[in-house]
């Protein structure tokens, strides 16, 4: 047995294996197929992310994973339970963070918390200890007793956060965590995010569209049009492009977009007084177009390949 916030739980029916897993997951609309026979494995302690447009089913596998509605055919698992078969074991071993707040405006911030620590049993000796290290862990212990309808759109979602982590779950999902908040906001969110992954045993689960964000996790699903095109690190896919580009200034650019094209077979462009092209391992390349008599470069930039390449 091991205990999950007070909770007794059998580990011979749950929690061994794959954190997450899904076999030919499928959900289907009538003839509309949101999602089509996907499948995936996130391992213990994993940030998983779920990278697409939107549409394209990234909401609706996290639905079906958190037993919110019923897959069409397929199989999946959350902490070793069925979503379908086991859905009141699944709920009670994970966190949830939804597009859209789903805080009581017209309560406190620390009513919230203590109204869902109360759907979920959370044992009353530990409640108050819990409480201030979630609130602490995202910044707002000092702002416990304010009325939720004053926090900002960021405030909110890290109250959300910490509500997730209440009852101390194996899985925390995060439905687009940070959608419609400002760069800023977005930044200090990621914040809080690390530093959770630092201090807690958890594995994380977490659907964006935003490439920025996709790379803070382990592992990336991307999905389009309700099917995975490939999983990968986010820098296998990076390498996968194969090219970094390289923006040099030079004191004669006719010259040296001659020299790029003719000698090194390039394509470069030039835009904003600077030419730019594109090498595989670039950094290895710049030395070799220093040497070049003909080129004399007084700057230069190399730009690894990113997840919107």
């Amino acid at each position: 047995m091991v205990q999950v916030a007070g909770r007794n739980v059998d580990a011979s029916s749950g929690g061994e294996g794959p954190a997450v897993e899904a076999t030919q997951l499928t959900k289907r609309y009538g003839d509309f197929e949101a999602v089509k026979a996907v499948n995936f494995s996130v391992e213990p302690g994993e940030t998983y992310g779920f990278l697409g447009p939107n549409g394209a089913g990234k909401s609706t596998t996290i639905s079906m994973l958190c037993t919110l509605i019923r897959p069409s055919a397929g199989s999946a698992k959350v902490a070793g339970f069925d979503v379908v078969a086991q859905r009141t074991e699944v709920r009670r071993q994970i966190g949830l963070v939804f597009q859209d707040t789903t805080l009581d405006d017209y309560l406190t911030a620390g009513e919230n918390l203590r109204f869902h620590a109360e759907l979920y049993r959370v044992p009353k000796d530990e409640l108050d200890a819990r409480l201030r290290q979630v609130m602490d862990m995202v910044g707002l212990w000092e702002r416990r007793k304010s009325i939720v309808k004053t926090f900002s759109g960021g405030m909110k979602r890290r109250l959300e956060i910490a509500r997730g982590l209440l009852h101390s779950p194996r899985v925390l999902f995060l439905d687009e965590p940070t959608v419609g908040l400002d760069p800023q906001t977005r930044s200090h969110i990621w914040g809080y995010i690390n530093e959770l992954k630092r201090r807690e045993a958890i594995t994380m689960f977490l659907t964006t569209h935003y490439m920025d964000e996709a790379e803070h996790c382990d592992r990336i699903a991307i999905m389009d049009n309700g099917e995975i095109v490939v999983i990968d690190t986010p820098e296998a896919l990076k390498r996968s492009v194969g090219r970094d580009r390289v923006s040099i200034s030079t004191e004669d650019d006719d010259a040296a977009m001659r020299v790029l094209s003719e000698r090194f077979d390039l394509e470069p462009t030039v835009s904003e007084g600077a030419i730019t092209f594109f090498v595989a391992h670039g950094e290895q390349f710049v030395p070799r177009l220093f040497a070049d008599p003909d080129i004399t470069i007084s700057s230069v930039h190399v730009a690894r390949p990113t997840l919107d390449d």
